[in-house]
């Protein structure tokens, strides 16, 4: 089947097929189908909304952000570089067999083995040893102190070691097998994953006996569905969408700001941004403010640096370069030939359109020429891991840890050696490396300080602002949305 009409049956099917809401099914449209259900393997938001339904993580987040126990009930340090997990003694995997320690190391071993590849890898590479002690206990070992770890095992899905080994990589990603609160059912391509409730779970049941995940790329047809009653909770509604929700008599807006932050990536290596006039311009172009009141509904909030004030590691008093239009065109002019390049900007469908016709056009205002590149979210993925020299020239992109700690948001994006690396700088890689291993919070947050100031000044980013997520749930749904966009199915709740 053609791509494109693969996902008009998608959207067709998502408008014909009624949802019995809170009885039989729960229904959430996304705006792609998942890149994997392998949580080791791909990290973007449609696969995570998924995957972490179908697998339990060493500890979690609780609705407040703070950190708390999921497979491991308590953790104690030995040293500034060991920790001592004690595991629940009752998890087991969708298959019948029991969660051990032996699982937390594979899945450990497997996401920071440079040969898996994992882009989850730079997250998790501190981590030199995984040493079960017991059945129910397992001491984590780092190079150096390491006091981001906690924040970055949010993010460790445990997966079965045997299940794994038996299956291979591609046949577990296509049906996974995890001790999560919904188990893996099927996987229509381009439509749907389906989900069934796990009725052994350990931990609190999930409400609805089946839950459907669909692909859904058409925001518009996302809303339609929502106020329709064929969907019970759906992703990604602009400020347009989520105003249209207010008056409804099915449906309601369910907002939060986010760790989530929107920007451009400027790849300095390659023309016309190796010329640091033509960074400054695009900088001075962008009317973000303008932008977040005109387009977003003003709920977003502006920001000049890679992180966002939910994370630790946010740094007040960072300043952009101001938005300067004028300037911006100068420069432009300045740069005489690299000013005439032809500058694709690169996007995909996860990202607000409307905001990316706009940026075009206000540097189009500059003098620069500027055409929209679409593609799908897979290829976008792709081709921004390809290393700082490879990736695109221009494109605008979302970005978030899911763990609230600079290390995570900062060391992927900047630091050499990651597949998401935007620009390599030695110094930047020092103060990375140093803030990553400081127990002293003062110390971490004056490194990541400087790290904001190097970005600022040599500009491989431009950042845009803190984004909202918007969603459109059901009247009955009790959801509480949070800063790092967990969709966990057994928190929600349906009211009558």
């Amino acid at each position: 089947m053609h791509k494109s009409f693969a996902w008009f049956v998608a959207a067709t099917l998502a408008l014909a097929t009624p949802a019995i809401a809170g009885a039989d099914r729960f229904v959430v449209d996304l705006a792609a189908e998942p890149s994997t259900l392998d949580p080791q393997l791909q990290w973007n938001p449609d696969s995570y909304y998924v995957y972490r339904n179908i697998f339990d993580n060493l500890v979690t987040r609780d609705d407040k952000g703070e950190i708390a126990p999921q497979i491991a009930t308590a953790w104690r340090n030995v040293s500034d570089t060991e920790v001592i997990f004690t595991l629940r003694p009752d998890v087991t995997f969708h298959d019948g067999s029991r969660l051990t320690a032996e699982d937390v190391a594979f899945s450990i071993e497997r996401v920071t083995d440079k040969s898996f590849a994992s882009p989850q890898r730079g997250q998790f590479n501190k981590i030199v040893q995984a040493a079960p002690l017991s059945p129910t206990e397992i001491k984590l070992v780092t190079d150096g102190p390491y006091p981001a770890l906690l924040a970055q095992l949010v993010k460790l899905s445990i997966v079965p070691k045997k299940v794994v080994g038996a299956m291979g990589k591609d046949a577990f990603n296509l049906k996974p097998v995890g001790s999560g609160p919904y188990k893996f059912e099927a996987w229509q391509r381009g439509v749907a994953v389906t989900l069934s409730r796990n009725d052994a779970y350990w931990g609190t049941k999930g409400p609805f006996p089946v839950a459907l995940f669909r692909a859904v790329p058409d925001s518009a047809t996302r809303l339609a569905n929502l106020q329709a009653g064929a969907s019970d909770l759906v992703v990604g509604l602009d400020s347009d969408q989520l105003a249209q929700l207010k008056g409804s008599q099915r449906a309601k807006p369910l907002t939060t700001l986010t760790e989530r932050l929107a920007y451009l990536r400027l790849n300095p290596n390659r023309p016309p941004f190796d010329d640091p006039k033509i960074r400054e311009a695009i900088a001075r172009a962008v009317d973000k403010q303008g932008i977040i009141d005109g387009i977003l509904g003003g709920q977003e909030k502006p920001i000049a640096q890679m992180l966002t004030p939910a994370h630790f590691g946010w740094a007040d008093g960072i300043g952009g370069l101001a938005y300067d239009p004028a300037r911006a065109k100068a420069l432009v002019a300045e740069a005489g030939a690299a000013g005439k390049i032809p500058i694709p900007l690169t996007t995909a469908p996860f990202f607000d359109q409307r905001v990316v016709q706009a940026i075009q056009q206000q540097l189009r205002d500059a003098g620069l020429d500027v055409s929209i590149e679409l593609i799908d979210t897979p290829s976008f993925l792709q081709r921004t891991q390809r290393g700082p020299v490879e990736a695109p020239v221009l494109a605008i992109s979302r970005s978030s840890c899911a763990c609230q700690d600079a290390d995570g948001a900062l060391y992927e994006l900047f630091h050499a050696g990651s597949g998401w690396t935007i620009v390599e700088n030695k110094e930047v890689d020092g103060l990375l490396d140093r803030a990553r291993s400081a127990l002293d919070p003062a110390a971490r947050l004056a490194d990541y300080r400087k790290v904001h100031e190097i970005i600022a000044a040599s500009l491989p980013v431009v950042p845009l602002y803190q984004t909202v997520a918007g969603y459109g749930a059901a009247k009955p749904v009790q959801f509480t949305p949070t800063p790092n966009e967990s969709l966990f199915l057994n928190r929600i709740r349906w009211t009558d």
